[in-house]
């Protein structure tokens, strides 16, 4: 059965970062994601987590200026120093957080002059972040992004985010399969499921093409949500969308998959 984390920097806006937490839980949900967790102390976010026992599915390394359009490192052939500097620090909240799971960003690089040095720097980084994480049983994820939401961005289709993955040769580096992103760039979902059943350890969703509740748009989720059951994925699914409203009031297609202890 899917199981779903509530996606804190996306949803629950109506109130403060932390006090997210306990919305999500209020409302059933079993775990929680976010982008990012270094404006607060690792011991306050525990702390929430631990007091309503939710699991911390997922976040982001530091990807830089993010205001001034930076999105993360990877990639980008002069910024190792900053790169390494955000896995460390990725690395000390993980622990600290209990997190097995880190989206690795591979950055903006439409103004890079050399693709292929690009790709050499990446593979270099996830194999070093990667032999990083593995002392802390943490996997590392890569999520290809949209040119439309992320113009530049390294990464932008499922199967080329793949085969530079397998350059990197190390087991726990996986992808990050947002089915929004894929579904833009990508299409035929449900074979894209199947066909990469166990490269993925990390799911996120939201409608298309407005990037809202999974109850609207152009995809059918809940024959998305049987596909991921059919393959016997079980990791979280991340409810990665901007609410239409109240977060609570969208929350009509959640019904039916909170689990039974909380409903």
């Amino acid at each position: 059965m899917v199981k779903f984390a509530a996606n804190l920097t996306m949803m629950f806006k109506e109130v403060e970062f932390l006090d997210r937490i306990d919305r999500a839980a209020a409302c059933g949900f079993e775990a929680v994601e976010f982008l990012f967790p270094y404006d607060y102390p690792a011991a306050e976010i525990k702390s929430r987590l631990d007091r309503h026992g939710l699991t911390l599915a997922l976040f982001n390394m530091f990807a830089g200026d993010w205001a001034g359009g930076e999105r993360g490192f990877a990639a980008r052939p002069g910024k190792r120093a900053e790169f390494r500097a955000s896995v460390e620090q990725a690395l000390e909240y993980a622990r600290a957080l209990g997190c097995a799971r880190l989206h690795t960003m591979s950055g903006v690089t439409a103004q890079e002059p050399d693709r292929a040095a690009c790709e050499a720097a990446w593979v270099e980084n996830l194999a070093w972040a990667a032999d990083r994480a593995a002392e802390a049983g943490v996997t590392l994820l890569i999520e290809p992004l949209n040119t439309r939401d992320m113009p530049g961005y390294f990464v932008s289709r499922q199967d080329e985010t793949l085969a530079l993955i397998d350059r990197v040769g190390r087991a726990n580096v996986k992808l990050q399969f947002d089915v929004y992103h894929a579904q833009i760039m990508d299409g035929d979902i449900t074979r894209r499921i199947e066909r990469l059943a166990g490269r993925y350890a990390h799911v996120q969703i939201a409608s298309v093409p407005d990037r809202h509740e999974p109850d609207e748009g152009e995809l059918a989720y809940d024959h998305v949500f049987a596909a991921f059951d059919r393959v016997g994925y079980d990791g979280w699914i991340g409810c990665e969308y901007n609410p239409r409203g109240a977060t609570e009031a969208g929350l009509g297609w959640f019904a039916a998959h909170r689990p039974e202890r909380a409903r």
